[in-house]
């Protein structure tokens, strides 16, 4: 993992767009390089104390736990934020390989800032890139 590549905040919807590279040790999102996501959203799935589900409304991503994350007791409604290696699945959803995981629920007013970040982000650092690529 190449931890001088920036973790994008985004929508899970947005990870449709990723594109794998050359190198196939990183994707690329509108010529932007990245291995790692940061994604906020409430888990939808529990079944299996390896793999969650998490719904940010645009899209599910699987969460892939691993270490001390397996032993938390990840419930369906908490809204988390998630840092993780993100790796795309033909035919199937998303995955991301969790390197953190924070439960966000006792602030509510996490997941409407959440949405503001993502496109604050995305008009400072990301968009000037993209249309830069194009």
């Amino acid at each position: 993992m190449d931890y001088s590549l920036a973790a994008l905040k985004l929508l899970c919807g947005q990870l449709k767009d990723a594109r794998g590279t050359p190198s196939q040790s990183a994707l690329t999102l509108g010529g932007i390089l990245f291995q790692r996501v940061w994604l906020q959203g409430v888990l939808v799935s529990n079944d299996d104390e390896d793999h969650l589900l998490l719904d940010d409304s645009t899209g599910i991503v699987e969460l892939n736990l691993s270490g001390d994350f397996r032993q938390r007791q990840w419930k369906t409604g908490m809204y988390v934020m998630v840092v993780g290696g993100y790796f795309v699945r033909t035919g199937d959803i998303p995955v991301i390989k969790v390197h953190k995981i924070v439960d966000l629920s006792p602030f509510p007013d996490r997941e409407a800032m959440w949405y503001l970040e993502v496109l604050e982000a995305y008009k400072l650092f990301y968009q000037p890139l993209i249309e830069e690529f194009i």
